[in-house]
């Protein structure tokens, strides 16, 4: 009896601990893939083609949705719970995902959105708020979030998002990324929730230019044409003064060296815009502190904001009035009880639109146009500031250009600033999204290249080298570590990297903090690289052992153990770790 008992309690014990195990887990999971996903799935490609037939252009790539777009048998929420709730699943799966599946990639899940996608913080209180990955203390930017957010932490190799008035480009700017949008009514809306019928596009984001320009190819569906250079490239230096973002000689010194005397310096963007868009003065709201520059383009928002408003009130009011949602106050703020415009005034919006297609086609002429993403850093998590009606406008005002003109424009990543991601826009004339890809593969190295030599500290004969620098910050980095500073820590070791890729020592350490966090996919990444570069590298084999242990991935950790163990033989932590999974899962 006695023995009976005390089986019983082992048991209990062992279901117990099983439980806090799992539950431990599924928080890590949860943390791992820093809140970007609402719903995972899996849409497998079609099997390749037999040779001598090229192979899927999109073969081997994984990608996530922004949940705007539905898939067959998923329910798409729009970032929020009651729609989801009064909602259907979807019948079929929108065209421009099916496309991408047929195309080779592999859709592993749906991301989250701003409520409604109407927000452009990234902040969303239904399903919580992505973790932005480049600066974890502030929003990643929305609608789009969780799509960005999926990238730039290397969940997926790209993902589709809504972007009516900047929700792909902001955060992408937010988060360090590649984000592009389409010129308007390039690619299909169908099977995507509309939020403004006249200004919704479908983007996408990557960290790879040529994986950006690939998507593009699939979607964009051109015929193959000859890459040319742009005829001349615009700077425009009135945008960069509203930014307050000290990037515009490493732009000018990257065109420069590239297309020579074809680099022009526009002044002021913005007296032009008065000039050439003269129906824009009917809805001129000016500036704060009595600022002149720039402010057509803040009233080109403010116009933006008013159709936005107006069109997904006419798409969506009669459902918001008769389920009456739970909404971010946030988004609450954008539908106004009552919202209607004259048709007077929805025709002068329209020739607000029309004047100002003519007058970038007219500045660029087959050329590209140079602006910043974004005109402030993203703010911090929680912030006033995200509530009120002059971030919304400000925030917007540099994405207005290419929403309310229809024209396509790519954000790109240009390094950091005080800690936050800086980053810099071109855009080209509606129709020209091959053009405007192929300049981007053009421009990009030689971007980062004079970023590189721009932020490199000046040196004497007697400097310190790369290498002398990646050692201080791997130093700096080992003491975060000790001082249980994990993300400073990341930093310091991405810096590390950054000056001296080569180094297995500084992936390795850059795992430990991963680890410390729960982040065991980005963990067993850069296990997986320090391994590459040194076989031998014992540490990294027993944190990506302990990452894949955490996954579920128990016969790689065994074999990650045991390799530890070849290695150093007498290595208690990787004889423990050996016998505990072995017991289990042999």
């Amino acid at each position: 009896m006695a023995s009976s008992s005390a089986n019983l309690w082992v048991l209990l014990g062992l279901g117990l601990a099983g439980i806090l195990i799992l539950t431990k887990k599924l928080k890590r999971v949860v943390k791992a893939d820093f809140g970007a996903f609402i719903e995972r799935l899996q849409l497998l490609p079609p099997p390749q083609p037999a040779p001598p037939k090229a192979p899927h252009p999109l073969t081997g790539l994984s990608f996530a949705v922004s949940d705007v777009l539905d898939i067959e048998g998923y329910v798409t929420s729009f970032g929020n719970p009651d729609w989801l709730r009064t909602h259907e699943a979807a019948s079929r799966t929108s065209p421009v995902v099916a496309a991408l599946v047929d195309g080779g990639a592999t859709c592993v899940g749906k991301t989250v959105v701003d409520d409604m996608a109407l927000g452009i913080s990234g902040e969303n209180k239904h399903y919580g708020t992505p973790t932005n990955p480049a600066s974890p203390a502030r929003v990643p930017g929305g609608a789009s979030s969780g799509a960005s957010v999926a990238v730039a932490t290397n969940l997926v190799d790209f993902s589709l998002g809504i972007d009516t008035v900047g929700g792909v480009r902001v955060p992408a700017g937010y988060c360090g990324i590649l984000g592009f949008r389409p010129s308007y009514g390039i690619v299909s809306l169908s099977g995507v929730i509309p939020v403004s019928t006249s200004l919704d596009t479908i983007g996408w984001f990557a960290k790879d230019p040529s994986i950006l320009r690939r998507v593009g190819h699939v979607l964009l569906q051109v015929p193959y044409a000859t890459q040319r250079n742009p005829r001349n490239i615009v700077v425009a230096d009135d945008c960069f003064q509203l930014s307050k973002v000290p990037i515009t000689q490493v732009v000018v010194k990257s065109m420069e060296k590239l297309y020579g005397r074809q680099v022009l310096r526009h002044e002021n963007l913005g007296d032009y815009l008065n000039l050439k868009v003269p129906s824009l003065n009917a809805f001129n709201v000016g500036k704060p502190n009595g600022e002149v520059k720039s402010s057509s383009i803040r009233s080109l928002a403010n116009v933006m904001q008013m159709l936005k408003r107006y069109e997904f009130k006419q798409n969506h009011g009669e459902w918001i009035n008769s389920v009456k949602p739970s909404l971010d106050p946030a988004i609450t703020a954008q539908i106004p009880e009552v919202l209607k415009l004259a048709n007077t005034e929805l025709e002068k919006i329209h020739t607000v639109r029309s004047e100002l297609r003519s007058a970038l086609n007219a500045l660029l002429k087959d050329g590209i146009l140079v602006i910043p993403t974004s005109a402030d850093p993203p703010p911090k998590l929680g912030a006033k500031e995200i509530l009120s009606e002059d971030y919304l406008i400000k925030t917007s005002s540099l994405s207005s250009l290419a929403s309310m003109s229809g024209c396509c424009q790519v954000a790109i990543p240009l390094g950091f600033q005080d800690k936050c991601p800086i980053s810099v826009s071109l855009l080209a004339g509606h129709g020209s999204d091959r053009f405007l890809l192929d300049t981007l593969q053009t421009v990009y190295a030689t971007l980062q290249e004079q970023l590189d030599a721009a932020t490199k500290p000046k040196t004497s004969n007697n400097a310190v080298t790369r290498e002398a620098l990646a050692e201080l910050a791997k130093d700096k980095g080992n003491q975060a570590f000790k001082d249980k500073q994990w993300q400073q820590a990341i930093g310091f070791y991405t810096e590390a990297i950054k000056l001296n890729s080569s180094n297995a020592t500084y992936y390795s350490n850059r795992a430990a903090a991963y680890l410390e966090l729960g982040s065991f996919i980005q963990a067993e990444a850069d296990c997986s690289k320090a391994i590459d570069l040194d076989k031998k590298n014992v540490k990294a084999h027993l944190r990506r052992g302990t990452a894949r242990e955490m996954l579920g991935y128990y016969k790689e950790a065994i074999e990650d153990f045991r390799y530890a163990l070849v290695l150093e033989p007498n290595n208690k932590r990787a004889a423990l770790s050996l016998d505990r999974l072995k017991k289990l899962f042999l």
